[in-house]
């Protein structure tokens, strides 16, 4: 157990930081796979533009890597556009 009481801030502000990251990347993966179930275009179309805001929030604050989330977003918008 930590000593310092930064060491014991730190260790809550990092659960804190942790349950936060996990709550939005698994939003985002969730909104990811309603995008690629998606049957019409103008619906998958419309939850594009948030789901590409959504990886670059991420991809931000660096939850995913920056070439992850370009991955993600080409595929994603290669697969609207095939619909």
């Amino acid at each position: 157990m930590a000593n310092h009481k930064s060491a014991l801030k730190r260790i809550r502000s990092n659960e804190k930081r942790r349950v936060l990251n996990r709550y939005q990347h698994k939003t985002t993966r969730n909104a990811i796979k309603a995008l690629r179930i998606a049957t019409d275009k103008a619906d998958a179309a419309a939850k594009l533009s948030t789901v590409i805001s959504m990886i670059d929030k991420l991809a931000k604050k660096n939850i995913i890597h920056d070439n992850k989330a370009s991955n993600l977003k080409s595929k994603l918008t290669k697969h609207v556009a095939k619909l």
